[in-house]
């Protein structure tokens, strides 16, 4: 079941997603299958993490990603793919990583809760 959001942060969440690209779960699950190297982060609490993620994702959770991610891809131009467990954090991110100059910046829309509903596998390793 997906958590029940308070009004304000649906209504930026909402806001985020009119300003960043996003991608569908299956769109994102075909490219892997195909082989391609995306690289997939993972914005969620690292208990959320933990507990199962996508596998071949890297873990920079939406409270430290601003402070944490040009060490992590220096490169402004590197395309990310951010994904949260419904798709709101992974927008609000995407949101903020645009506005510090990364320029190809995605949010996987529905998260990771749609990925468990098409039944696409996850790891806890």
């Amino acid at each position: 079941m997906a958590p029940i959001h308070s009004p304000g942060f649906l209504a930026i969440a909402h806001d985020a997603k009119k300003n960043v690209k996003e991608t569908s779960v299956i769109d994102v699950k075909s490219r892997l299958d195909k082989g391609e190297k995306i690289l997939l982060i993972d914005v969620r609490e690292e208990s959320e993490f933990a507990t199962d993620h996508i596998l071949g994702a890297i873990h920079i959770s939406k409270g430290v990603i601003e402070r944490d991610i040009e060490l992590a891809v220096p490169d402004l131009s590197t395309e990310i793919i951010l994904y949260c467990g419904g798709g709101f954090r992974s927008a609000l991110s995407a949101e903020n990583l645009i506005r510090m100059g990364y320029s190809n910046v995605i949010s996987m829309d529905g998260g990771i809760r749609v990925w468990r509903e098409n039944g696409f596998p996850l790891t806890s390793h």
